[in-house]
């Protein structure tokens, strides 16, 4: 059987070091607006251009778990690299905030696998870390941590049916 069907990497196609990068999404002044909406912090740091020009910033700064937020969608869910095989996200480790994110920059993520290793409770499943780097379009870090990943070892049934390929009976 060929890739027909097939969304990014299978498991069998994962190794510690494989890197990649995500497309990029620009920070606008809505994205400010409609994260503070969401998570109730209304910071001025992110809302009043006063306040923020009078900050050591010099301007308003995108709230911190935005970037990282963003940062999660970036990797796996647009990419679509680990659509086969990806299970759930199971946590973050030693994330730092290192540097602001403004409106008008552009944030990429690089990530590689730092560990792959089979589950001790599930045979068909395995679990990634991946070493992630969120960077400006200027190539600064802003932020930087560790991901785990809930792997498959096996085609997942969901993707499948999501994708119209697995038909189901029906009764007249």
């Amino acid at each position: 059987m060929g890739n027909e069907g097939r969304h990014g990497y299978a498991y069998a196609d994962l190794f510690v070091g494989m890197a990649f990068r995500s497309p990029g999404r620009t920070i606008t002044d809505a994205d400010l607006v409609a994260f503070a909406g969401l998570t109730g912090d209304y910071s001025e740091l992110h809302t009043s251009d006063v306040y923020a020009q009078n900050s050591q910033f010099g301007r308003r700064v995108a709230h911190g778990m935005l970037g990282l937020a963003y940062a999660h969608g970036l990797m796996w869910a647009r990419t679509g690299d680990l659509r086969d095989t990806a299970i759930a996200f199971l946590g973050i480790g030693d994330w730092r905030f290192v540097g602001p994110i403004f409106v008008g920059d552009t944030i990429f993520v690089d990530y590689r696998i730092a560990e792959l290793r089979d589950s001790r409770s599930n045979p068909s499943q395995a679990i990634a870390t991946f070493d992630v780097d969120v960077v400006k379009q200027d190539g600064s870090v802003v932020q930087r941590g560790r991901k785990a990943l809930l792997l498959s070892k096996v085609p997942l049934a969901a993707v499948a049916a999501s994708s119209g390929s697995a038909r189901t009976e029906r009764s007249p």
